[in-house]
């Protein structure tokens, strides 16, 4: 598991977002590698997901990126 890319994904949502205090990370691994399961509060979710899926798409290249830091296959999924 990357704690590079955890502490990242937990940062950037964070700044995000208009309730920092609700957003939460699960981990889960498999075969593939890490998969960060990114949970926020319902109003931010338009804001973590961006116009046409931008936001989503930038933060999973970056915490691909950090991931790969540590030699690790890290995906990101928001949850509703």
């Amino acid at each position: 598991m990357s704690e590079r890319a955890t502490d990242t994904l937990h940062f950037v949502a964070r700044q995000l977002v208009d309730h920092p205090d609700d957003v939460r990370i699960d981990v889960s691994s498999d075969d593939r590698g890490t998969t960060l399961h990114l949970m926020v509060h319902p109003d931010d979710v338009g804001k973590v997901i961006g116009r046409h899926g931008r936001t989503a798409k930038a933060l999973r290249t970056l915490i691909r990126a950090a991931g790969s830091l540590d030699d690790d296959n890290v995906n990101v999924e928001i949850e509703d």
